[in-house]
């Protein structure tokens, strides 16, 4: 079993910046895939970014494809997710999920594990 705790979300301005950090317990996090998702109130969860067990492959929605960054530190067990020019519509609770798998996948139903999230707000 592996347990996900999210933390760094906030309230920051358009074009502002944050650091999502995902700590999960465990042994067997550096054989997973992680992924980040999000949920706007009245909106599905949708799909953010996600890494391979390594580290070696990153793949991102398009909405955020280049001011998100996905990274991972497999000695401190913690996933990350920067984000930059954040704009209003990236506004959402953001859940980190883990898969019993080493490779990355963009689907919900891949995932096996979730944290309860962090509300990011970004205001215009």
């Amino acid at each position: 079993q592996v347990q996900l705790v999210e933390s760094g979300g906030g309230l920051v301005q358009a074009g502002g910046s944050l650091r999502l950090s995902c700590a999960a317990s465990g042994r067997t996090f550096s054989s997973y895939a992680m992924g980040w998702f999000r949920q706007a109130p009245g909106k599905e969860r949708e799909f953010v970014a996600a890494i391979s067990w390594s580290g070696g492959s990153t793949y991102y929605a398009d909405s955020v494809k280049g001011r998100f960054t996905i990274s991972r530190d497999n000695l401190k067990n913690t996933v990350y997710l920067q984000m930059h020019s954040l704009k209003p519509e990236d506004t959402a609770v953001y859940r980190c999920a883990g898969r019993q798998d080493r490779l990355l996948a963009g689907a919900r139903r891949e995932y096996d594990y979730w944290g309860q999230g962090t509300q990011v707000t970004v205001s215009s």
